[in-house]
């Protein structure tokens, strides 16, 4: 086992070395970026303002913005650049990094991240790594709980549809399932907001925030109800869609396994039949699910969160790395996307080493990679 880890892990060195190529390429040479984004607030032409950058205000660049006269050729690479001094823009292109050749900074980047350096954001005075730390509550609160409850629900409800399957109650829950399935979750979200924060209905859970005012000063069992009180709503918009696929998939990997030989053999010497389902057809019916975690536990952790951090006002990972990618804040997205990537092959690594807890027969060291 010791071997295949090893032979994992160094697999993970390839692996997230192309995805941060992939997403480099995709991402450094998509239209526009942090000059340009820049050139656009001293147009008039960006909506939103713009903190100070490398110590020097958004009035420190209108100022040097006037001096124009000079050749502009340089600005013809950047839309909107005409009349600006093109000193003014080489200053922007070396504050940003933008003065070295792509592969240097390429270079230069993954060398940082393989010592969890993520330098600092563009366009906030502080590290990468201090704005993920302060959004990681809200998206671990919500990733966390919707994947422990999916998983809950999913189960449980996935074995008792293949017990009683074409009963009225698999007919009627795979209808519920459905539907929860088809509606998005943010709609789900509205729904509850207007149902039970004060929309139309009831007002009793809180509208947005992780926590309450003065959260701090509370006592123990006071922050526990507190907490549980402010994430019910979000948590259960995420989950009714969330255990469709996974309860689903329960079901039929039990149809699949009690249908072979060996149920059938279990049951022929007397094995009652929570011996049989818990005791034989469990652990080979689970590993389908076990393999389908990582992925749900990500997915519930950053990018499904995005709609309901911003319903809900909750100020998350999934809501910094939209942020990120539109404001065009590369040290931010690039990191985010370095983190999540070996969160999860670590995960998937993780998950593989759950099989052989769950069967032992399962050799990883007779496997190639």
């Amino acid at each position: 086992m010791s071997a295949y880890i090893l032979r994992r892990l160094l697999l993970m060195i390839p692996t997230i070395l192309g995805i941060m190529i992939v997403s480099f390429i995709l991402i450094q040479f998509a239209p526009g970026g942090p000059v340009e984004r820049i050139i656009a607030q001293l147009q008039g032409t960006e909506v939103s303002a713009t903190a100070r950058i490398g110590g020097s205000g958004s009035g420190d660049f209108a100022t040097q913005a006037q001096m124009s006269g000079a050749d502009n050729s340089i600005n013809s690479k950047y839309r909107g650049a005409q009349g600006l001094d093109p000193e003014f823009i080489k200053s922007l292109e070396k504050q940003f990094g933008f003065d070295k050749p792509a592969h240097e900074r390429f270079a230069k980047m993954i060398w940082d991240y393989a010592r969890f350096d993520f330098g600092e954001s563009y366009f906030r005075d502080v590290s990468v790594l201090s704005l993920i730390a302060e959004k990681l509550p809200v998206s671990i609160s919500l990733g966390l709980w919707t994947t422990l409850i999916t998983y809950l629900i999913s189960i449980p409800l996935g074995i008792k549809k293949a017990i009683r399957d074409g009963t009225p109650f698999d007919t009627w829950t795979s209808g519920a399932i459905i539907i929860g399935y088809a509606v998005p979750g943010f709609l789900f979200a509205v729904f509850l907001i207007v149902l039970f924060s004060g929309g139309s209905y009831w007002s009793i859970f809180p509208l947005r925030g992780l926590t309450s005012d003065g959260w701090e000063t509370f006592s123990v069992a006071r922050k526990i109800v507190d907490y549980l009180w402010h994430i019910i709503l979000p948590v259960t918009a995420m989950v009714i869609g969330a255990f469709a696929t996974t309860s689903l998939l329960t079901k039929n990997s039990f149809l699949d396994e009690i249908k072979k030989q060996y149920v059938m053999t279990a049951r022929a010497k007397g094995l009652s039949e929570n011996q049989v389902l818990y005791g034989h057809v469990f652990r080979n019916a689970m590993l389908i699910i076990i393999a389908g975690f990582p992925g749900a536990f990500i997915g519930a952790f950053f990018t499904g969160s995005l709609l309901i951090e911003q319903i809900f006002s909750l100020d998350g990972l999934g809501l910094l790395s939209f942020e990120s990618i539109v404001n065009r804040d590369y040290p931010v997205v690039f990191a985010t996307l370095y983190i999540f990537g070996l969160l999860g092959l670590v995960m998937t690594l993780i998950s593989d080493l759950t099989y052989t807890w769950v069967d032992p027969r399962i050799d990883f060291e007779t496997r190639e990679v």
